[in-house]
């Protein structure tokens, strides 16, 4: 199944989305975050798409000004040798909060490692996450090294943070 084909099919399912192909090197599809755990419940599941393999989670700060995140999920089915980019873009909370997602790890167990990583590094909250805690940085380290508004620590326990 090609992109256009698996898109189709996603639709003809009642999922709605944003399609993009033009002047990216993999098409992709952006989703409203309610609907993420039950399109990757049917990738996984459904044998006409099969996509077994969770490759990577990526997170991206869009800035403070864009007010918000970008995740990425990049699937890949061995048997069908297809690849599959899945978007979904959350709103970065004016407060003290956390943005949210849900966890999709109980579909693929990468999941596990790279959820924590985006929390560690972006402060996104995968709810449901069995073990969504630190993963790079200490567990009392303060902040989230890869946001736009991050301002490095000056020192951590007593000892000077060079930069």
């Amino acid at each position: 199944m090609n992109f256009t084909e698996i898109t189709s099919h996603l639709s003809s399912r009642g999922y709605t989305f944003e399609i993009v192909e033009s002047n990216v090197l993999m098409p992709y599809i952006i989703l409203p975050k309610e609907q993420l755990t039950a399109v990757c419940e049917t990738l996984f599941s459904d044998p006409r798409f099969y996509f077994d393999y969770l490759s990577c989670i990526t997170a991206l700060d869009l800035g403070v000004e864009a007010a918000k995140f970008e995740i990425a999920y990049n699937l890949y089915s061995i048997i069908h040798h297809q690849s599959l980019c899945v978007k979904v873009v959350l709103d970065r909370p004016t407060d003290e909060r956390l943005p949210c997602i849900d966890t999709i790890s109980h579909i693929w167990k990468s999941a596990l490692w790279h959820e924590r990583e985006a929390y560690d590094m972006y402060g996104i909250v995968f709810t449901h996450h069995p073990d969504l805690r630190r993963i790079l940085n200490p567990a009392d380290w303060v902040g989230h090294p890869l946001r736009k508004d991050y301002v490095a620590n000056v020192e951590y326990h007593g000892v000077r943070v060079p930069y």
